[in-house]
């Protein structure tokens, strides 16, 4: 089944760099739009892939976005065996990254692969087995899928091996425990690779805004302004007497609202 378009929010000033996100389970998000507002990584364009609608085993069959089925909730680390839908998953995040360097020719190190909860698990997935080396990989409460499968699931050449991955949970998480989160930091770390761990007090099964401060301070270190961005970037300066960069900037702006509004 085909999965609806992605929400795309383009970059205010010279795309450089990209940002893909993959939303929880029945869930739908934009993390840029708080970024907007405060007018940071304007020369980042933020990908949002929707999952498509299926029926969730156990949720009574209810159908609802997600990357994969899940058959019991006592325990998604144990019961997320949906291998055929989490590999279709893979796949796609794979294509979207794949899009972004043919069509928008942002090179696979200037794009990052992140998610929350099911997403943040799609993204560990996605992530260490893109045969394109990431600028980075992040998960917000989430967990590893197929643990006694994922490692012989990385390509041989194993382009991500030093691809830096960002885990954060929350303490009080009733859903995804964060003991589940911690452990499947420690055994990416068993298999080399660089996983930072983040924890936040009597944070539940959400974000939390020094959670987003902190991502916002990691995903600057991974995808920093270009130089030739930032060059090109003086004439849309306020006070700036070159007009069509300033006209540029402007309907990138407003494309970006119109985006966000739909």
């Amino acid at each position: 089944m085909a999965a609806p378009a992605a929400l795309v929010i383009p970059a205010v000033k010279r795309h450089t760099a990209t940002v893909i996100m993959a939303h929880g389970l029945g869930d739908t998000v934009s993390l840029a739009e708080n970024f907007r507002l405060r007018r940071r990584f304007e020369h980042v364009a933020f990908v949002f892939p929707n999952a498509p609608t299926i029926p969730i085993s156990g949720n009574m069959g209810f159908r609802m976005p997600g990357w994969y089925d899940i058959r019991s909730f006592t325990d998604v680390t144990q019961s997320s065996v949906d291998e055929a839908g989490i590999r279709r998953s893979q796949a796609h995040l794979h294509a979207l990254i794949a899009a972004e360097v043919r069509d928008r020719h942002i090179a696979a190190d200037r794009i990052v692969l992140g998610g929350f909860s099911q997403g943040g698990a799609m993204a560990l997935v996605a992530g260490i087995t893109c045969p394109a080396r990431l600028a980075g990989i992040f998960a917000l409460s989430a967990y590893m899928l197929l643990p006694t499968q994922l490692r012989a699931m990385v390509p041989p050449e194993n382009a991500n091996g030093q691809t830096p991955v960002w885990m954060a949970h929350g303490e009080a998480d009733p859903l995804v425990r964060c003991e589940w989160g911690r452990a499947s930091a420690e055994r990416l770390r068993t298999w080399g690779w660089q996983v930072e761990w983040k924890t936040y007090p009597h944070l539940a099964h959400s974000a939390d805004p020094q959670e987003m401060d902190d991502l916002e301070h990691w995903l600057e270190q991974r995808l920093p302004p270009t130089a030739a961005a930032a060059a090109a970037d003086v004439d849309v300066h306020p006070g700036a007497s070159n007009e069509p960069p300033r006209a540029g900037r402007a309907a990138a702006a407003a494309a970006a609202a119109e985006t966000e509004e739909a």
